[in-house]
């Protein structure tokens, strides 16, 4: 298992998504049902989310509720509403202890008032705060995210705000995070080796990280194993090695006049 001394500091990525997946699975092999797993997935948010803040990551986004998760059942879902709530009031005070500042994307409109209302007082108390920028991804979807996008965009279409068709900068600006710089890493726990419908844009050249741990048991250890994998990798952006390599030394080179 990977310590926080391996970590390069520079090479920090500045931006981490997590997929939180396992807690299901997790519950089922104690013989609970699944809420028993998401209510234990919380010590392990809390666990990356400080973490984080102490390696000095600036964005940390948390995939918490998918629109696809909607389909599970009835009970599943209220359970789940009543577990953001008191989780969000609970940990509001620790946020303000380490400097974090929250945000959500996604559409956050579409879930119960007190969901939203709890949020939005967090959202409101934490305005401030310059540390970490933690990231819940609530009632959202990659594609419904690009929908939106070109739907807004061609409501300013018809109304003369804009002309012609969106270039990649452009379209940017109608997503639910042209406000976050796109991830460095993702991070995707419980085996699974897929994106499940997540920022599907924002993840172009991402690099990604899969591990076969449960998300209750994921720790700040396994945060740091995933950081110390992700600083072994070349990420070269569609150059050749030798570009990224003539690259850095220009940029590292003694810089006159």
């Amino acid at each position: 298992m990977a310590t926080k001394e391996e970590i390069i500091q520079e090479r920090l990525p500045r931006h981490i998504a997590v997929i939180m997946d396992g807690n299901g699975r997790w519950a089922k092999k104690r013989g609970n049902q699944r809420i028993f797993g998401h209510r234990n997935g919380v010590k392990s948010v809390r666990e990356t989310v400080e973490a984080a803040a102490e390696l000095g990551v600036s964005y940390l986004t948390l995939y918490a509720f998918s629109r696809e998760n909607w389909n599970r059942p009835s009970h599943e879902i209220d359970a789940l509403m009543s577990l953001l709530v008191s989780t969000v009031e609970r940990e509001t005070k620790t946020l303000m202890d380490n400097n974090i500042q929250l945000l959500t994307i996604g559409d956050v409109q579409g879930l119960p008032f007190k969901v939203q209302d709890k949020i939005q007082e967090a959202l409101d108390k934490t305005s401030a705060n310059t540390g970490l920028k933690l990231v819940l991804a609530l009632n959202y979807s990659g594609r419904w995210e690009l929908s939106e996008a070109l739907r807004r965009f061609g409501e300013d279409y018809k109304a003369g705000n804009v002309s012609g068709s969106p270039d990649e900068k452009e379209l940017n600006q109608y997503l639910t995070t042209s406000h976050i710089p796109d991830p460095d890493l993702l991070i995707r726990t419980s085996g699974e080796a897929r994106l499940s419908n997540f920022l599907l844009w924002q993840l172009a050249y991402t690099e990604l990280y899969f591990t076969d741990v449960l998300w209750p048991d994921f720790r700040k250890e396994n945060l740091f194993e995933a950081i110390v994998n992700y600083q072994s990798r070349e990420r070269r952006f569609g150059k050749t090695s030798e570009q990224v390599v003539r690259n850095k030394s220009k940029n590292n080179a003694p810089q006159y006049g």
